[in-house]
């Protein structure tokens, strides 16, 4: 019978894991199916390129026309770009969260950490419209943990519960949402539409700034999220099987509830609120790959980042010259999936 594991150690630490044979090509499909994408985008627009000259011109090769290069690496590379970290984060964000909460409902928006990672970006930009945008993560990320460590402290009641989590989630949300219209409406008005441009969610007008903003969370957090992975695999079996194991189960619950954070918190800062991708990218990973965390969260990365650069893509030409959000768009294709969620899991 053949092995349907392939075994990964690296060598001078102590981390090792085991992967679904299935992960490294199923991770290939989606890149190759992303990165198609991307050229397409790329090519997109009231400017048209043709994906052969798209290729040539980031690869730098000489072509016919010299605006391609500005098109192309200074306006339209860096948003799909944005586009793919954007998802990533919320893929890996989202599969962390559903692992350590046990509940396929869970997500970053729906449990309030995007919600307090918005409020907080939004007051320091409607309060202070002139603060460098590379505060906007920080500030971000303290919203988004303060909430995370709230929602675990009123759902505490001899044990978490998945479901309570997911209640409470929704409570903190409501009254969060409510705080950040509040400080909306009292704001000087260009700094207020300036914040409800940016919480509708979408990667337009993003630049290399964005990429650079975004770029260091990612490659911190992404290697830090997947060497816990074998650690989320066991708290996913509960606190008390957990500990029975071995397993320092607040140690390693601080470590990925602060990864799953600060992930979604570096997201808010360049996109807003783009919901439903961190509850979506871990039921289409589990499907393809299996239960375990080890190929569940590369491959939720690499789901994630496909569909928020299809969003971005299908926002632009659908209705173009108009633009709509990429954020509008996964709400449109998520809403009913939590909707066909709820309905399934009516009776667990």
């Amino acid at each position: 019978m053949q092995q349907t594991w392939l075994t990964v150690r690296l060598r001078c630490t102590p981390f090792s894991f085991y992967l679904d044979r299935r992960v490294p090509w199923v991770m290939l499909a989606m890149l190759l199916v992303t990165m198609g994408m991307m050229v397409l985008s790329i090519g997109t627009g009231e400017y048209p390129i043709a994906p052969i000259d798209v290729i040539r011109t980031i690869l730098g090769m000489p072509i016919g026309n010299e605006d391609y290069q500005f098109v192309v690496n200074t306006l339209r590379v860096p948003r799909v770009l944005v586009a793919w970290f954007v998802g990533i984060s919320l893929g890996i964000s989202g599969a962390i969260i559903q692992g350590l909460t046990r509940n396929p409902l869970a997500s970053p928006e729906l449990t309030g950490v995007t919600a307090g990672a918005s409020f907080a970006a939004v007051t320091i930009l409607v309060l202070v419209p002139s603060i460098p945008v590379s505060i906007l993560p920080f500030a971000a990320f303290g919203g988004g943990f303060g909430v995370a460590v709230l929602l675990y402290l009123l759902s505490w009641n001899k044990g978490d519960s998945p479901i309570r989590l997911v209640l409470i989630g929704i409570g903190l949300t409501a009254i969060l949402s409510a705080f950040t219209t509040f400080v909306t409406t009292f704001g000087e008005i260009n700094a207020v539409q300036r914040a409800l441009v940016w919480l509708t969610g979408s990667v337009y007008g993003s630049g290399w700034d964005e990429v650079c903003t975004i770029l260091p969370w990612v490659v911190i957090f992404l290697p830090l999220a997947l060497l816990n992975s074998r650690n989320l695999n066991i708290l996913h079996l509960g606190e008390d099987v957990a500990r029975g194991l071995g397993s320092a189960v607040i140690q390693q619950r601080s470590i990925l509830l602060f990864t799953s954070v600060a992930l979604a918190a570096s997201v808010v800062t360049v996109a807003g609120t783009i919901g439903f991708v961190g509850l979506i990218a871990p039921h289409i990973s589990r499907r393809l790959v299996g239960p375990a965390h080890e190929g569940v969260l590369p491959v939720s990365a690499f789901v994630g980042g496909m569909i928020v650069v299809g969003a971005d893509l299908i926002g632009r030409t659908i209705f173009a010259p108009i633009e709509v959000p990429a954020g509008v768009i996964t709400a449109i294709i998520g809403a009913p999936f939590f909707m066909y969620l709820l309905y399934h899991q009516r009776n667990k």
